[in-house]
């Protein structure tokens, strides 16, 4: 496994990945909402308005990616097929390789497995939000690790 800064090439991939990961993690959307979102990440990728970084596997495919906004995690996707393979850890530790320990993310409270897998990775919560980020209906835990 590699980790690669974001090739336009893997584009559409990483939006697959994105949308794989969400309908195994995201229940609670409806599919009005998994497009919406769909929407909004495939041009945030695309704007490069966040850095992305991939996980490349030995065939150099993408099954990973995460998306930063200085030491802010915007996005973290990992294929479903991937899940508990260590692709997730390995994007953490490249981010705290590049941006320091002190590292903040947000995470869908119905987003148990996620939620875990921060906490174990060393991130406590700090505060939760009613809606996300869009003003949706869906409670954000506010995590940060040091």
């Amino acid at each position: 496994m590699v980790i690669v800064s974001y090739r336009e090439q893997d584009h559409e991939q990483l939006i697959q990945i994105w949308e794989r990961a969400v309908r195994a993690t995201h229940t609670f959307l409806e599919e009005h909402d998994i497009q919406f979102y769909r929407n909004m990440v495939g041009e945030i990728l695309e704007q490069r308005q966040v850095e992305v970084w991939e996980a490349l596997d030995m065939e150099q495919q993408p099954v990973g990616f995460i998306g930063l906004q200085n030491n802010f995690i915007e996005m973290l996707f990992v294929d479903p097929s991937q899940h508990g393979q260590g692709v997730g850890r390995l994007l953490i530790e490249h981010t705290i390789e590049l941006k320091g320990h002190h590292l903040k993310v947000d995470v869908n409270e119905q987003n148990a497995g996620a939620a875990q897998f921060y906490k174990k990775m060393g991130f406590v919560q700090i505060g939760r939000s009613e809606l996300d980020g869009s003003g949706n209906p869906f409670p954000l835990l506010h995590l940060e690790i040091s």
